[in-house]
């Protein structure tokens, strides 16, 4: 393998992605093969041989000097084999080698039986640490290859489902507009067509999922302990409100959509002949993101389900990370990916959660059609995913605008639209990259998407084509009453383009129509304003007709 010239002499710290291992005494081969594996089992990422804790290369053992045959040594000494990718590079004058290692679909552990997974401490440094039997189920729902939900309880029995739970299930299908066809069976055809219930070995026996939903609270505290539920309400540093429980999950469904209505405000906005009720909080919107919490939850850890009521919002909180390859900038994208597909299945056909499994699209629209900031995931970690939806003062003006273009249009805006719309209200103006950020799409698709805004009048869009800005239209500005603020948003646009079109003009003697277009990355209608406007301002003069018609610089 040729080594790579030009490195720098210093990688900085650990991550991690990134581990450091000397090699001046010849690294054991044990303790490479297990720095490995809890990469691997974690996030995978990048080995250096050769290189000191703090980052500063000092070379490879000669026992080290062939790197052809490590490969096979890390897969003979793993199980399942683990691939990886060595490469040669030079680094201050010394060779070390850097040894590439892919996130594994599956648990991997030493040939000698030890399975370990790098983490990151409380003081930011990395460590490798075992992976005990009980948290291989974790490992393996967060993989997407298992579903905990699914599995059948063994030392439960039917005596451990509490019938009154199952009338709660009926109730909230009814309710809440659920699987109808689920109304007419009996018990024991319900709690199968729900997954309530697995036949193992001939014995009908209960699942996580059906003592989760229609289990007795004793019975989950013995049978499923990590689970437990709070609802709180703080005001300042005072704790108001304090519940914690272990109920099954129906029951802390309703126990917390009372105390949300309890606190639920609306007020009423004119929207021409009618009436529009402005919450305080959107239902819809809390109810898919507690929704969320209970369905993508880890089961298999220690922890609660934690809504937290304060001044300015709602925070809800559950333990797991977000699930395998989900992210906060794709929240929005990715296909829906539960935790828990059984128990998300469940809740669907109850009523209780979206059935398109875009539950998160119902939390954005919920808040920002109302003028607010779109959920904060930024508190979620590795460990735990943390929501909070906003509350306040409605943004009125914001709320017309969006009522108005659909009626205007006959139909909603998309969630696309809306964020857009809200970014662009709140930032005056953005880019393109911006707004594909927030959006969470390609450049390419928010171009598209951005261009149909500006046709649709909602936008308008300046500058060239590579360093085109967008903002609110015109008329987007006057139905919010204010003309001026999209004076200041464009103004300096005008005067930017009247002097580039002065410039060219005086460059290359005489202009025409589309010379300005290109120039400006203006539309034909807007450019013909704009050379009308130099023309009346005694700055140009038109010569010709029509498509022969040019422009120059008045003589003096």
């Amino acid at each position: 393998m040729s080594p790579h010239e030009g490195q720098n002499s210093s990688l900085g710290g650990e991550t991690l992605h990134v581990e450091f291992k000397s090699d001046r005494d010849r690294l054991p081969d044990r303790d490479l093969i297990e720095s490995l594996v809890g990469m691997t089992n974690a996030e995978g990422g990048e080995l250096y041989l050769g290189v000191e804790n703090d980052g500063t290369p000092t070379g490879l053992h000669v026992a080290h000097g062939n790197l052809g045959g490590l490969p096979a040594l890390v897969a003979n000494m793993t199980r399942p084999p683990l691939a990886v990718k060595v490469e040669a590079l030079e680094m201050g004058g010394v060779q070390v080698a850097r040894i590439r290692i892919p996130k594994s679909r599956h648990l991997v552990a030493t040939s000698d039986g030890r399975v370990l997974r790098r983490r990151i401490r409380e003081d930011g440094q990395p460590e490798d640490l075992p992976v005990y039997p009980g948290e291989f189920l974790s490992r393996q729902a967060d993989l997407g290859i298992l579903d905990y939900s699914a599995l059948p309880l063994e030392a439960a029995t039917l005596g451990d489902l509490d019938p009154l739970e199952r009338s709660r299930l009926r109730q909230l299908v009814e309710r809440y507009r659920g699987d109808q066809a689920l109304l007419s069976l009996e018990d024991d055809a319900l709690d199968g067509a729900l997954g309530l219930v697995q036949n193992v070995d001939g014995r009908r026996t209960p699942t996580v999922t059906g003592l989760l939903l229609i289990g007795k609270a004793s019975s989950l505290a013995a049978l499923i302990p990590t689970h437990e539920a709070a609802f709180q309400v703080m005001e300042g540093t005072d704790i108001r409100v304090n519940r914690i429980e272990r109920w099954p999950l129906l029951r802390w469904f309703e126990h917390v959509e009372e105390q949300f209505e309890v606190r639920y405000r609306e007020e009423e906005m004119d929207s021409g002949l009618f009436r529009v009720p402005v919450p305080n909080f959107d239902r819809r919107a809390f109810r898919e993101a507690f929704v969320n919490a209970l369905v993508h939850r880890d089961y298999t850890r220690l922890g609660m389900v934690r809504v937290l009521w304060e001044l300015d919002g709602i925070r809800i909180s559950g333990p797991g990370g977000f699930p395998e390859g989900v992210t906060q900038s794709n929240l929005l994208t990715i296909d829906p990916t539960p935790r828990n597909p059984k128990l998300a299945d469940a809740l669907k056909r109850i009523g209780l959660a979206e059935r398109s499994g875009r539950g998160v699209d119902r939390i954005f629209e919920g808040l920002i059609r109302f003028g607010r900031m779109g959920p904060d995931y930024g508190g979620s970690t590795s460990t735990s995913v943390v929501v909070k939806l906003f509350g306040g003062q409605a943004d009125l003006e914001f709320l017309r605008v969006v009522l108005g273009e659909e009626k205007r249009r006959g139909e909603p805006l998309s969630l696309d639209a809306l964020i857009i719309l809200s970014c662009l209200r709140h930032e005056r103006r953005a880019g393109v990259s911006e707004l594909a950020s927030a959006i969470q799409r390609t450049e390419a698709s928010s171009r598209s998407i951005l261009e149909r805004l500006v046709e649709f009048g909602l936008l308008e869009a300046h500058g060239s084509t590579r360093d085109r800005s967008f903002t609110l239209s015109s008329r987007i500005y006057r139905e919010m009453g204010q003309s001026s603020a999209y004076v200041r948003q464009t103004g300096v646009d005008v005067i930017q383009h009247e002097a580039m079109v002065l410039k060219l003009a005086k460059t290359k003697g005489d202009i025409k129509r589309g010379d300005v277009m290109e120039l400006c990355g203006l539309s034909e209608s807007k450019a013909k304003a704009l050379l009308a406007r130099l023309v009346l301002q005694g700055q140009l003069t038109q010569q010709g007709q029509k498509r022969w018609t040019i422009y120059q610089l008045k003589k003096d």
